[in-house]
């Protein structure tokens, strides 16, 4: 038999008159003849052709949907809709049964929040196969991006005893026995009988990380998961995700802004052309979950149209400052429309103002830059005006934050001068502050949720449903 072939490349053969070996899942089997076979490198199945008088009685009945089998046959010209060719079957060998009285995924329509109660089976549907795909293609674009570009790829810690944020909102690590924790003299934990002498948890970013390698590599990027202990059950939170955080040595914010909006359009494109059928599948998904929507809730574009639009147009670049005077004199604002009212200069914006801004304002993506430094992290580089800080957050229609930067303050003494207001244990953070004593220059980074990108090109509404295995409160299955 000869070596298998992936159905992918099968259907984008325009070769026939071959023996092939093709080996994936039974989709469907009907009339005893005809068996739509799936091996997830594409959402399109193949027909093999089944010679059903001659075949043995029961091989077919064990030709279930979700059945593993490996078909040896002969390729030839399609006559029927919707393949350009077809296998008929020599020798088929069941790999692997599957019971269609126990087996979930039967062919018909399943709810997405089904599908997240069996998510170890859902890869095998159309939506999932697309969604996976497609954020393979993401992540392998992003990393073609930086290399293209000079960028050296540096593994961050998983295990810190930072938090970068400052926010608190941690996972402890610990190889204490819960029931037998050691105190100190004082009545606290004695972190120093922990596995590495002091307390520490799952990392919220890699960034302060990131900034030491980049004050000697001059321009890294790091891209791996990270964990937020965050008791929120919302569509677009996550206790554990995946971070894109680049940081450029000799770079401000203009820098940084051309940077994060060259890699979006770079990611985007690349996933429009290398996953063309996957996103017209989603596409098409979305048409058909809009029409239950009131007219007024549909969108304007396709996913299609709205992801080509973001490469077609410049981002608007405008302060938070243009910004806030934008949402306060909006209608929603006027007419109380907003859950959280815009009253003035210092308002941290939520989702529904950033969407207003891109979805009905300037209907295109926007960068917001100039932040209240009271609303930002202590590493953000401060402002002449003693206000505001060299912050930059791009906003993307549908979700919101998208990226989150900065140009990082290089001057020891307005950093020092921050953490003291913010009581952040300068101490704690000596390595990073070496970076200020020692060579400081100009440098900035920003941020991608990685599962945000994906939520976005694939039009799915729910964060949970494009990482395989989602994490969030009461939930770590499988």
């Amino acid at each position: 038999m000869s070596q298998r072939i992936k159905i992918k490349a099968l259907l984008e053969s325009t070769e026939t008159g071959i023996d092939v070996t093709v080996k994936g899942w039974v989709r469907t089997f009907r009339n005893n003849q005809f068996i739509a076979l799936n091996d997830g490198s594409t959402n399109n199945n193949l027909q093999v052709v089944v010679d059903f008088e001659n075949a043995d009685p029961a091989l077919l009945k064990r030709l279930t949907t979700g059945a593993a089998i490996s078909v040896f046959g002969h390729l030839v010209a399609s006559l029927g809709k919707g393949q350009t060719v077809e296998v008929k079957a020599k020798t088929i060998q069941i790999l692997g049964d599957s019971d269609p009285e126990k087996y979930p995924l039967q062919p018909k329509k399943h709810s997405l929040e089904f599908l997240r109660e069996i998510a170890h089976l859902r890869f095998r549907t159309n939506t999932f196969g697309a969604i996976f795909r497609v954020r393979n293609s993401l992540a392998y674009a992003v990393h073609q991006f930086f290399q293209e570009k000079g960028f050296i790829y540096l593994h961050t810690p998983i295990i810190t005893a930072s938090d970068a944020e400052g926010a608190g909102e941690t996972f402890h690590v610990t190889n204490f026995d819960l029931l037998n924790i050691p105190k100190a003299d004082n009545g606290e934990v004695d972190f120093k009988q922990d596995f590495f002498g002091r307390a520490t948890n799952l990392t919220v970013s890699g960034q302060l990380e990131g900034e030491l390698g980049a004050m000697a590599l001059s321009d890294i990027y790091t891209f791996g998961p990270t964990f937020r202990a965050e008791n929120s059950n919302t569509t677009r939170h996550l206790a554990e995700f995946w971070m894109i955080e680049p940081e450029m040595a000799f770079c401000d914010l203009v820098d940084n802004m051309d940077t994060a909006e060259a890699l979006l359009k770079y990611v985007i494109a690349y996933a429009l052309d290398k996953n063309r059928d996957d996103i017209e599948f989603l596409t098409q998904r979305l048409l058909d979950e809009e029409k239950q929507k009131p007219q007024h809730e549909r969108s304007e574009m396709s996913l299609t149209e709205k992801l080509q639009f973001c490469l077609d147009n410049d981002f608007e670049r405008l302060t938070y400052t243009e910004a806030i005077d934008i949402l306060k004199e909006s209608a929603p604002n006027k007419k109380k429309k907003f859950q959280y009212p815009v009253e003035g200069w210092g308002t941290d914006l939520q989702s529904e103002h950033e969407r207003y801004l891109v979805e009905k304002h300037f209907k295109k993506p926007v960068i917001l830059t100039d932040y209240p430094k009271e609303i930002k992290a202590f590493y953000m580089r401060q402002n002449d005006d003693g206000k505001t800080v060299r912050a930059m957050d791009i906003l993307f229609p549908g979700i919101g934050e998208i990226v989150g930067g900065s140009q990082r303050e290089e001057r020891l003494d307005k950093l020092e001068q921050r953490m003291d207001e913010m009581n952040i244990p300068k101490e704690e953070l000596w390595w990073y502050l070496d970076t200020r004593r020692f060579g400081a220059c100009e440098h900035a980074g920003f941020g991608l949720g990685f599962e945000r990108l994906v939520l976005f090109v694939t039009g799915m509404g729910n964060i949970r449903d494009v990482i395989p295995f989602p994490r969030f409160p009461r939930s770590a299955e499988f």
